[in-house]
């Protein structure tokens, strides 16, 4: 099954933050952190980078788009947040639930390296959850590399 980006609708942006906030908050919370500082640390995250609720400069969200034409899940990539313009980072992608197994996180990640060289990008960085396993492997065999490790243990 073949993919395409495109361009989240402004229009569609209010609903794409409230999922993408909340999707942040339930992997936070079942990362370990309180729900509380779950949610603050979503709701910091999409101030920052969307301002009065659009993408800050060089950010963009693309709805990832099966060959039916349905969405299927988003992609948001742009600049990491060092001083090199070239280092560029996947702030976040999900491909709906029901749609995942079938090749489209991996294309849509090829069209996002693919989009990030186009805009100067010599480095693609993301973050990946450690309950994440089936995400941690497409990204491995795509040729990421493990840069560092965060480890938790409860003590309850």
């Amino acid at each position: 099954m073949s993919v395409s980006l495109r361009h989240l609708d402004a229009p569609l942006f209010p609903a794409w933050l409230e999922r993408s906030r909340a999707e942040y908050v339930k992997d936070l919370v079942t990362a370990g952190q309180s729900s509380e500082t779950a949610h603050r640390h979503a709701n910091d995250s999409m101030a920052r980078f969307f301002p009065s609720g659009v993408p800050s400069p060089g950010h963009v969200v693309f709805d990832v788009v099966d060959d039916a034409g349905e969405a299927v899940g988003y992609l948001w990539i742009g600049p990491d947040t060092s001083d090199d313009a070239g280092a560029w980072w996947v702030w976040d992608i999900v491909i709906d639930t029901d749609k995942r197994g079938r090749g489209l996180g991996r294309a849509a990640m090829l069209l996002g390296e693919e989009y990030a060289r186009s805009q100067g990008a010599h480095t693609l960085g993301l973050n990946v959850f450690g309950f994440s396993t089936g995400a941690r492997g497409l990204y491995e065999s795509l040729g990421y590399e493990t840069t560092s490790v965060k480890m938790l243990k409860r003590l309850g």
